[in-house]
């Protein structure tokens, strides 16, 4: 008897149906992100193109919109694969209304409506809330470190940077607009918010230093000449800082009186400052607001990539920053949480909040809870044995009798099965472990456009569920 195989016939005409729809199950991701776009709220997007029609016609923003959205939820983010998958892939085709918009143009698509992007997270969150899926009684906090488009190789010392940035312009102080961008540079911070010492003082005016560069964020140059005169204004902005935070502090001790109007002790008398020649510290040429973060695996050069999510595993804020340690981020996020609830419409109040030992800070605990927000946050670290030296009694030792408890020991379980296989299932099983773009405006629409295909992807299970009860 003759081998028995599955003919295998090129000439054979095609046999398919001739409609593309036809091509795909009805229960496919790709008509749920269809519909899902449909009841999105799209203006900024047409707000950017000319309402009188003139000029070469553009893509029609809802499909490059669903287009996007579906390649992130299959973790395709390439903008050439999805060039590629628009050709080979029939649930691309259906999306794309068989065309097959080239790399580039979905690449400046990306870049163009970055603002907008960032926003469908609200969207998604919004479709969420409608099915009942974000509850948030019990919400989890944490952070996870995301590889930037830039190599560890790549951070440069002032005095590197100055080279180089010499050997391709002899005249580049006269090719800077301003030494310090927008600003003039000789303008005072505002009053810290430390009466500690000098390092406090410091810490501080580089933290308020960081805020500003976040709220006024720019588009990474695409040159690098331009990216090497970008880090060097950097360099010297953060010295500059350190100078004028030093002004404040030597004032503030010349004084000799506390922000609450006691006297400082006769005996503290401040060693003197004396600031560098040149800039501290390196700073990535490449994409100049990454940083070298730690991981548990050592450092890379990338984000820390910040979200919340509730006990249905639905992200309901996302942020990021470039700071290596979770410490601090606490109240941002909350607050980030309560924004992204009322753009969803969403009135439930928040009502216990869980995270690790890196979000220990009393301060944002304690404005937390006044807020009607109650915490649990460890102040030992699981690998630690024993308390931290010096962190026992007051609300340290009220911690530990809270977690003791069954039922704080309840809540505070959950957390790890709540927010950290969302971070495994994008990093690992989508594969986005690292960002495509540059800077630090750009990385956050992207990982929101991240988050909130993880949250189309719950949905969407969420319904086929429903559908199959």
């Amino acid at each position: 008897m003759a081998q028995n195989f599955i003919g295998c016939d090129r000439e054979q005409v095609l046999l398919l149906p001739p409609d593309l729809r036809d091509w795909l199950p009805q229960d496919h991701l790709a008509w749920f992100v269809l519909g899902a776009v449909e009841e999105m709220d799209l203006a900024a997007f047409y707000g950017a193109y000319r309402a009188d029609g003139h000029g070469r016609p553009a893509h029609e923003p809802s499909a490059m919109v669903a287009l996007l959205i579906y390649a992130y939820a299959r973790g395709g983010r390439s903008s050439r694969r999805i060039e590629r998958a628009c050709i080979e892939d029939i649930a691309y085709r259906v999306i794309a209304a068989n065309q097959a918009p080239d790399h580039t143009t979905i690449a400046r698509f990306r870049q163009r409506h970055e603002d907008a992007i960032a926003g469908l997270f609200s969207d998604v969150l919004r479709l969420c809330a409608d099915a009942g899926l974000t509850g948030v009684e019990l919400v989890a906090v944490d952070g996870t470190k995301v590889h930037a488009d830039a190599s560890q190789h790549a951070n440069r010392d002032y005095e590197q940077i100055a080279r180089e940035v010499l050997e391709q312009a002899d005249k580049v102080d006269a090719q800077e607009d301003e030494r310090f961008g927008d600003r003039r540079g000789d303008e005072l911070p505002p009053e810290l918010a430390t009466s500690k010492g000098r390092r406090a003082w410091f810490r501080e005016a580089k933290r308020q230093l960081d805020e500003r560069r976040a709220a006024d964020a720019k588009p990474i140059p695409a040159s690098r000449p331009e990216r090497l005169k970008e880090s060097k204004r950097r360099l010297e902005e953060e010295l500059w800082t350190e100078c004028q935070a030093n002004q404040a502090y030597e004032a503030y001790r010349a004084r000799g009186v506390m922000r609450n109007g006691r006297r400082l002790g006769p005996n503290t008398v401040p060693r003197p400052y004396v600031a560098p020649e040149h800039p501290q510290g390196k700073i990535n040429v490449t994409d100049p607001d990454s940083r070298n973060v730690k991981t548990p695996r050592g450092y890379m050069q990338g984000y820390n990539v910040q979200a919340v999510c509730n006990a249905q595993q639905i992200v309901i804020a996302a942020e990021v920053n470039a700071d290596s340690p979770d410490f601090g981020h606490l109240q941002p996020m909350i607050e980030a949480t309560e924004r992204e609830l009322g753009a969803a419409a969403i009135s439930d109040q928040l009502g216990v909040v869980v995270a690790d030992a890196g979000y220990w800070h009393q301060e944002q605990m304690d404005r937390i809870v006044s807020c009607g927000i109650q915490v649990l946050i460890p102040p030992d670290a699981g690998k630690r044995k024993g308390t931290r030296p010096g962190w026992d009694g007051g609300r340290y030792a009220f911690m530990r009798r809270v977690l003791a408890t069954e039922l704080g020991a309840a809540l505070y379980r959950k957390r790890k099965v709540m927010i950290e296989p969302i971070f495994a299932n994008t990093k690992f099983n989508r594969g986005i472990d690292r960002f495509q773009r540059r800077g630090r405006s750009a990385c956050r629409s992207e990982w929101r456009l991240i988050t909130a295909t993880h949250n189309l992807l719950k949905l969407h299970t969420h319904q086929l569920a429903l559908a199959a009860a």
